[in-house]
Formats: structure tokens, sequence, C-alpha cells
């Protein structure tokens, strides 16, 4: 197993096993719940760049920041609730990624390309 793999695996048990001991998953959470929690933190990092604020417990860190980093510790739980591989599927998709025509600076430059 590759290093990053089991690096972002160990963080999906930790997210997971300090969501479990603090009673989260007392009661099942229904997956939605979970995925527009999840969504709920990227909407407060949004506007946290909107606004260019610095997190309020957070002081000598920028919002968007704090807020990412709750994203990823909500995906990371979400993930440990599901028993999913995460750092196993980032890897696969990384090299994916690289084989995508669409992942080229010249393609998305074209025409139609992706483009944001």
């Amino acid at each position: 197993m590759n290093t990053l793999e089991n690096a972002i695996n160990e963080l999906v048990n930790t997210c997971h096993g300090n969501a479990k001991a603090a009673g989260w998953h007392d009661k099942p959470r229904e997956d939605g719940t979970m995925i527009a929690l999840i969504h709920s933190e990227l909407s407060e990092a949004m506007e946290g760049e909107r606004k260019n604020l610095m997190d309020d417990h957070l002081p000598h860190r920028r919002m968007a920041e704090v807020e990412m980093a709750d994203a990823l510790i909500r995906i990371c739980d979400y993930c440990g609730m599901k028993g999913y591989d995460l750092g196993g599927a980032v890897l696969e998709k990384l090299a994916y990624n690289q084989t995508r025509l669409d992942h080229k600076r010249e393609v998305r430059a074209m025409e139609g390309g992706k483009q944001f």
C-alpha cells in the first residue's frame, strides 16, 4: 500500500473515530444529511473567501482554510461511516486524471473546452 494511501485512510479512521467517540454516530446518520453537512462547510468556505474573513475559532487562520479543513473532516467521517477506501480511490482517480484529455491545458483552451 502506498504511503499517501495509508495517510489518507489513517485520516479517515481518525476523523470517523473522533466523531463516533463524540456520539455523532450513536443513532444511524442518513447519507443525504452527511453529504449536506459536507456541502455546508464548502459554502462557509466560499463565504469566507468572498468576504476575506479570518476564522472565529482559529483567528490566526483564514476562515476559508478552516472551513476546508471542516469539509475534509466531514468527508473523512462519511467515508469511515461507509467503509470506503478513500486513500485507494484518491490514488486511482489521480492516476486516471493523468490520462484524461479534458485535463490537458491545450484541450481546455479549445472552443467548447472545459473552462471555469
